[in-house]
């Protein structure tokens, strides 16, 4: 138990040493974006490129989840047409049977 408390303590403690850390970045931004139009170009780079990499995980989970529903809709017409009744006319026989495909010679019996 006593183990536990340090462990707890010295968390405690160094999030309270780097909040200063973590407080500076949008801060600089700012400064940055406020000084001279080269440092708002910095700004806004700094801008795009989070956007960019908020977005990338939901574009790649989006194109994943986009690639697995269209397999399974495909596979689904693939069933669904293996189980469809004959059209009329081709009863048991399929294509090609009975002069139905005319590039096909017919046997005779």
């Amino acid at each position: 138990m006593k183990l536990h408390s340090i462990i707890a303590v010295a968390t405690i403690c160094l999030l309270v040493l780097l909040a200063g850390v973590a407080e500076a970045c949008p801060t600089c931004k700012d400064g940055l974006a406020a000084a001279d139009s080269q440092g708002a170009n910095l700004a806004r780079g700094y801008f795009y490129s989070i956007l960019l990499m908020l977005a990338m995980p939901f574009t790649l989970a989006g194109s994943f989840g986009l690639y697995v529903w269209r397999e399974f809709r495909r596979q689904q017409r693939a069933a669904s047409t293996d189980l469809s009744p004959p059209e009329v006319g081709q009863a048991e026989f399929g294509p090609g049977h009975l002069g139905m495909n005319p590039g096909l010679r017919q046997s005779s019996p």
